[in-house]
């Protein structure tokens, strides 16, 4: 099974913890961690911004990116969210035991 760290950001601790609860519930992600705030700098209509920001860190199944994405769009407050997934060749024995115990029978 492979597995995969998804991140997006949003602009308040609030909307961070209301993706990793949703995500959590629904059994999409078996850890989310919430980082910041951070600085993000960006282009966004022609404009260099400069905001703060809070990550999630989404530990999932990369077969389930879709679902787990779509989730994302559906809650976020942002019109364009990031939402990249990044691959986790290897996590270790424990703790990938742990994460295919959380993720396991998620749409089997």
């Amino acid at each position: 099974m492979e597995y995969i760290q998804i991140v997006t950001t949003v602009g308040t601790r609030e909307d961070a913890e209301r993706i990793a609860r949703t995500l959590l519930e629904e059994h999409q992600a078996a850890c989310v961690q919430i980082v910041g705030p951070i600085t993000s700098m960006y282009r966004w209509e022609g404009s260099i911004e400069r905001t703060e920001e809070y990550q999630c860190q989404i530990k999932s199944r990369a077969d389930h990116f879709s679902q787990v994405e779509e989730s994302i769009v559906r809650i976020h407050p942002y019109d364009v969210p990031e939402v990249a997934a990044i691959p986790m060749p290897s996590c270790g024995g424990a703790y990938e035991q742990w994460l295919r115990s959380e993720l396991q029978g998620q749409d089997e």
